[in-house]
């Protein structure tokens, strides 16, 4: 039971009552019903989980490079008072996001839905700081593009007066020369840091995300792209009341990780050249 069943001659992905039925059939010819094979899957310690993706692209290596990087940013940022900004982007479509749902035993979990065209979505940008608990999002017109990332980080820019360290991944909306003529903008005193790729749980915005899915678009279907736009406006809104809370969230194995570093000061001053390797990636 340690193992995949494939390992035990069945030719499934995962273990399940059904699976663990064709098991004991095959080996003790006996049948059991549904309620036994549950049982036992309890018996064994086995809970069902909602899974989350083992990006086995990842460079291990990478990442513990980008542990180090980003704790000795955050050093130098304590010392500079500039601001640390995790960027990402997501589309909340008009209909329903199926998520885990608590009904009474028996009883169906179902959803109703008007089945919104794909068209019916709304597209975002966000940033949240982890050392203020601020967050900021701005709605492009249309799909996400260089342009529109590059308006993202004016919009930064304009309502943040300290340096700013923006970490992102590398999205193609994240390069090109709409980005690149913004960084040369003079004293425009904002760095471009790139996530190693495969690393979405290194990206502190991504809970943000997960945050509107679950108390807004998750098991109901909006039917539109306005209420889409009122209820996560909403939501947004909601978020400038509650910095402790959005801290708390948008946690990652990035500062647990990067919390484990001692970074001296000749480190934090070794890390301080990032503008060309930036601007070589956009």
């Amino acid at each position: 039971m340690q193992a995949p069943p494939k390992e035990a001659g069945i030719e499934l992905s995962n273990w399940n009552w059904k699976v663990v039925q064709e098991f004991v059939r095959r080996r003790f010819h006996l049948e059991l019903s549904t309620r036994s094979c549950l049982n036992y899957l309890h018996r064994l310690g086995f809970v069902l989980k909602r899974p989350k993706k083992r990006l086995l692209k990842a460079d291990a290596e990478k990442r513990a490079e980008f542990v180090a990087l980003y704790a000795a940013l955050w050093a130098e940022a304590e010392v500079s008072g500039a601001k640390i900004f995790f960027v990402d982007e997501a589309h909340f479509r008009a209909d329903a996001d199926l998520r885990g749902k608590w009904v009474l035993r028996g009883q169906p979990a179902l959803v109703d839905s008007t089945s919104p065209r794909l068209g019916e979505k709304a597209t975002y940008y966000s940033a949240v700081c982890l050392e203020t608990g601020e967050v900021e999002e701005m709605q492009p017109d249309g799909n996400c593009t260089a342009e529109t990332s590059a308006a993202f980080l004016r919009q930064l820019r304009a309502n943040h007066p300290e340096p700013l360290i923006v970490i992102w991944d590398n999205s193609p909306a994240h390069r090109g020369d709409p980005i690149r003529k913004l960084l040369s903008t003079p004293d425009l005193n904002l760095r471009l840091i790139p996530l190693p790729g495969y690393s979405p749980d290194f990206n502190a915005d991504e809970a943000i995300w997960d945050w509107v899915r679950e108390e807004v678009t998750g098991n109901v279907c909006l039917g539109s792209k306005a209420k889409v736009e009122e209820k996560v406006g909403q939501f947004f809104q909601g978020l400038d009341g509650c910095p402790d809370e959005v801290k708390r969230r948008c946690r990652t194995a990035l500062q647990a990780q990067a919390d484990a570093l001692t970074v001296t000061g000749t480190e934090v001053a070794e890390q301080t050249t990032h503008v060309d390797p930036t601007l070589r990636l956009v």
